[in-house]
């Protein structure tokens, strides 16, 4: 759970909205090409959360949509079948910075923010810091950051999570999964144009 995160820059993008898809898809494709740069071979999506918690299990959810996503230089970390969360979040780190010689980090996560907030997405560039919201005090992780807003934040967050509309999640979950889909093949495509003209 995100709450306290440490970027640059944000951009805020309604999942309700019909461009949404667009929107978010070219922030993320603008915001990974600025900041991945040749030392990073892999593109590395780090999925946190829990299916325990409807509000929590964002990360887990996209995680699982993206199962099937085949590039040799992505690799997807996080789903239903074996979330990433609190408990084994600083096992994975290193099992990621184990692999991988340079990984560029996407993080993502739910968090809570304001009312008029709720079902937007953002994307950051910078480390995320997970567990915030219900009083982990968890390593930052990511060269940057997408976070899906599910809910308000105030009094009792945990609570908060726990009756958070399965249909918001499973609304911003599309949007992000298949905006990461759309992003990574149009970086895919531009890594093969660069090659090419190397040669």
């Amino acid at each position: 759970m995100s709450f306290g995160t440490k970027e640059t820059s944000l951009k805020y993008i309604d999942s309700a909205k019909v461009n949404a898809f667009a929107t978010f898809s070219e922030a993320l494709y603008q915001t990974i090409t600025s900041c991945r740069t040749e030392k990073y071979r892999d593109i590395v999506f780090v999925c946190i959360g829990t299916d325990r918690s409807t509000g929590d299990s964002l990360g887990p959810i996209v995680g699982h949509k993206l199962k099937d996503m085949r590039y040799n230089n992505v690799h997807i970390y996080g789903n239903l079948d074996t979330p990433v969360h609190a408990k084994n979040l600083s096992e994975t780190t290193n099992i990621i910075m184990e692999k991988f010689e340079k990984p560029f980090i996407i993080a993502i996560d739910a968090c809570l923010g304001k009312v008029e907030h709720i079902g937007h997405i953002t994307v950051g560039t910078g480390a995320l810091k997970p567990g915030s919201a219900v009083n982990k005090d968890l390593e930052p992780i990511g060269n940057m950051h997408i976070t899906g807003i599910v809910n308000f934040s105030g009094f009792m967050d945990f609570l908060i999570l726990q009756n958070t509309r399965l249909g918001t999640v499973m609304k911003i979950a599309d949007v992000i999964s298949s905006g990461i889909k759309y992003a990574v093949w149009r970086i895919e495509r531009d890594d093969i144009k660069r090659s090419l003209s190397i040669v």
